[in-house]
């Protein structure tokens, strides 16, 4: 039985990680840091210099920037974030941007006013964005998160110390998560204490789903595979998922709800589960105690992980958005269980060579495997534990892949990095 200090820690865990962020993380949070130096420098600063970690390049490097008018790279971001954003929104700064902020910013990076320089580092997610103006100068540093600041210096004396920790951010205790715990505590949760923020979610991934699917951004793929598969509720699964991420990829300025520090993993473990429910007739309350489910499980996963390296995170989310239909669909806890197992035993290798539009692909494919992980597992089958990287507990499976997708895929993340680079 679960304990009030657990029923609390997942709540709070729930409010710390699903928040709204504009465009693909880790450009808003170079924004966010910019925007941050320009508040305490209090002027327009007329150099910029960031160095940054090789996670953090791969991940802004393909991606557009949302109100960037479609411009990619991190030298847009922190333009952006210095010239026109408003720190005060956190994962949002973008939103204050203007017409006249982009033209400023083209002429300030054409000008050679901002310098790029790789950040050896061996936290994944860490950069520092200095910014001069005349004789004063300001430095933001970002560890961990994407809005944990750790450390900010003015003129070479530090004013802010933060933390530094890998738990930075983190407010509530994640020892609890278990499938288990999390499947009790989806059941029995009083919805009242996370209905508006599953409201927020279901609003804010469907609506850009919707977009994704009607406007021009990439290859239109959530448009391909409608038009182009079977149909079925699988097919729209799908092709809702991957249009939500392509959207965000390619600068579409509305918000997501992310997960874990991203929104494709937000993408991934919602919507599918929102239209699974939707074309089955689920009722609201049965469907909110799922989206519960599956987000609790995709932080679960990425605990072990990590918020950035080369194990691509919508493997994670989408084995979570499986299990959560096999929760939908009255499976016990033995086969969601199976449902994990089943898709861990099969994706486990894809690798994230960074934020663009190739994610959406990346959610299609995870997705098909993880349906294909709940059917099976619905007909009562499951691969053997202790086959492969298959434990005797589906929790010790998790983590064993995320000690393979953190410690074993270190050394692939960093030649993925290197041949970007190149």
């Amino acid at each position: 039985m679960l304990t009030d200090k657990i029923r609390k820690d997942f709540i709070a865990i729930l409010e710390e990680e699903m928040i709204p962020a504009m465009g693909c993380t880790e450009p808003i949070s170079l924004a966010y840091a910019a925007a941050k130096a320009r508040e305490i420098l209090g002027k327009d600063p007329e150099f910029i210099k960031v160095c940054a970690s090789g996670n953090m390049i791969k991940n802004v490097r393909c991606v557009r920037i949302p109100n960037s008018g479609g411009l990619t790279g991190i030298e847009v971001a922190v333009c952006l974030g210095a010239m026109g954003g408003d720190a005060e929104r956190g994962m949002k700064v973008l939103e204050t941007v203007t017409e006249d902020t982009r033209k400023t910013i083209k002429d300030f990076i054409n000008s050679g006013h901002c310098d790029v320089d790789y950040l050896d580092s061996d936290i994944p997610l860490h950069f520092i964005v200095e910014e001069t103006a005349g004789p004063d100068y300001v430095s933001v540093e970002i560890r961990h998160d994407h809005t944990n600041i750790s450390k900010i210096m003015r003129n070479g004396e530090v004013i802010f110390l933060g933390d530094e920790s890998l738990t930075a951010g983190q407010a509530a205790d994640r020892s609890g998560l278990s499938i288990d715990n999390i499947k009790e505590f989806a059941d029995t949760v009083d919805v009242s204490e996370i209905k508006d923020l599953l409201d927020q979610e279901i609003r804010c991934n469907m609506d850009i789903a919707y977009e994704g699917m009607a406007g021009d951004y990439g290859l239109g793929i959530g448009r391909v595979i409608k038009t182009s598969y079977p149909e079925s509720t699988l097919t729209r699964m799908k092709a809702y998922a991957s249009a939500a991420s392509e959207a965000r990829m390619e600068g579409c300025d509305m918000p997501v709800i992310i997960n874990s520090g991203s929104g494709n993993q937000g993408i991934a473990s919602s919507v599918p589960v929102i239209v699974y429910a939707r074309e089955n007739y689920v009722p609201q309350e049965k469907l909110y105690r799922a989206l519960v489910f599956s987000g609790l499980l995709t932080v679960h996963q990425k605990e072990y992980i990590g918020k950035l390296s080369a194990f691509c995170g919508a493997v994670s989310a989408s084995c979570a958005a499986g299990a959560a239909i096999t929760y939908l669909a009255g499976g016990t806890i033995e086969q969601i269980k199976d449902t994990v197992e089943n898709t861990l035993a099969n994706i486990p290798g894809i690798i994230c060579d960074g934020a663009k539009a190739s994610c959406a692909a990346k959610i299609a494919t995870s997705l098909d495997a993880s349906m294909m992980a709940h059917y099976l597992a619905m007909q009562g089958k499951g691969y053997q534990a202790f086959t492969g990287i298959l434990k005797g507990e589906t929790d010790q499976t998790i983590s064993t892949v995320g000690y393979i997708g953190k410690v074993g895929m270190h050394e692939t993340d960093r030649e993925i990095i290197q041949t970007m680079l190149e």
